[in-house]
């Protein structure tokens, strides 16, 4: 069976030994769970020239990957952020965009998610102060969501992040929560395509999350035509 082509947006990194100078790069644990889920995982150049939409018309599914911080809205932006990259951040907001107006298959993991819920008018808490960074904790899922379908009840999340979701953005419904309250899992009512997101890290657990990636190579495979539509979202 023909491996659906996963489109994940490189992200830059300053230094890789193995190539001595600037890179852009792609943890190997999601192409690996992409991989292993049965889809082809290509690492794509974040560069918002040229347009998210012509640029992704190669691909039947995309997955937005963790990294660095967003840029603040705020004029006194908090004094924790780090690795805000403008062109990073223009191309995800893009990429976003475009595939959940047009119905292309997402999964937003970490980041991601914070990048869609931007993206569609939320915004983000800038530091948690609760400890998300290097640790796994229980995550609870609403019984009857397209997430519990997947994973069950809970499970068991590897987290590494700082930032998450304070106000969400337009038709966006949590669905998953830690044990302190932090959003973990979002869907999103009325898209023309499929959306899943996810505050923590699957890939660091694919041996027991990896539903998450055969519903994404799935649901890519069942658009190897993408519908293009022209419905606001």
């Amino acid at each position: 069976m023909t491996r659906p082509l996963i489109a994940i947006p490189a992200r830059f990194s300053a230094t890789t030994s193995a190539l001595r100078y600037e890179a852009e790069v792609t943890a190997r644990a999601l192409a690996e769970s992409v991989f292993e889920a049965g889809g082809e995982p290509l690492s794509m150049h974040p560069s918002a020239a040229g347009g998210a939409a012509g640029r992704l018309g190669f691909c039947q599914g995309v997955l937005l990957p963790g990294g660095g911080d967003l840029a603040s809205p705020d004029p006194d932006p908090h004094p924790s952020l780090y690795d805000v990259d403008p062109a990073q951040d223009a191309f995800d907001l893009a990429v976003a965009r475009h595939c959940l107006a047009t119905g292309v298959p997402l999964l937003a993991i970490c980041r991601g998610l914070q990048v869609v819920n931007v993206a569609r008018g939320g915004r983000l808490l800038p530091d948690m102060l609760a400890h998300h960074r290097h640790v796994r904790h229980t995550v609870t899922i609403e019984p009857g969501s397209a997430l519990s379908g997947l994973l069950g009840a809970k499970v068991e999340a590897s987290c590494f992040h700082h930032q998450c979701l304070s106000s969400l953005g337009r038709r966006m419904r949590a669905v998953a929560h830690a044990e302190d309250g932090t959003i973990e899992g979002v869907e999103i009512d009325g898209l023309p395509g499929w959306f899943l997101g996810v505050q923590w890290h699957p890939e660091d657990t694919w041996q027991a999350d990896l539903a998450i990636f055969r519903a994404l190579v799935a649901q890519s495979r069942a658009s190897v035509d993408p519908p293009f539509h022209s419905t606001p979202t």
